[in-house]
């Protein structure tokens, strides 16, 4: 094996550490939401997406790119998150082929008692990963980024 073989393999080592730090946290993350509140880990995202923007909306396409689906995939799901009163379609005024999603009042509401479940979860999961000797590493980096402002 030589050095671009290495290479490869520790980025391939490096990728599957992320990949199972994604996992544990994710799966204690959709335990929770759904047992409390009835919300999975992509609703909340997107719910917490559309909280952090001016004016509380999103065009489809960003809000796929904040959630990491496929634009059908996205469509799907504000559809489903429509139909439960928490977020609507607002036509853009002057594109009229866009479509903003706008966070409603209730979906600004079960956000808002969704988030401290989330967030504790998030703790507890790291703390998890932080005593698992693999994931240790990557905890650790994480705790040294800087704060998004």
């Amino acid at each position: 094996m030589g050095i671009a073989d290495d290479a490869v393999e520790i980025r391939a080592q490096g990728w599957r550490t992320l990949a199972a730090l994604h996992g544990l946290i994710e799966t204690s993350l959709e335990r929770a939401l759904q047992a409390g509140h009835d919300l999975s880990v992509v609703e909340y995202t997107v719910l917490d997406a559309l909280s952090r923007q001016d004016g509380w909306h999103m065009r489809m396409s960003q809000l796929a790119r904040a959630a990491a689906l496929s634009g059908s995939a996205t469509t799907r799901l504000v559809t489903r998150l429509e139909q439960r009163g928490l977020l609507t379609r607002i036509l853009c005024a002057d594109d009229r082929r866009g479509i903003y999603t706008e966070l409603t009042p209730a979906g600004s509401e079960l956000l808002a008692q969704t988030r401290p479940t989330h967030d504790r979860v998030l703790t507890e999961a790291l703390a998890q990963a932080e005593a698992t000797p693999e994931l240790a590493p990557l905890v650790d980096a994480l705790h040294r980024l800087p704060a998004a402002r």
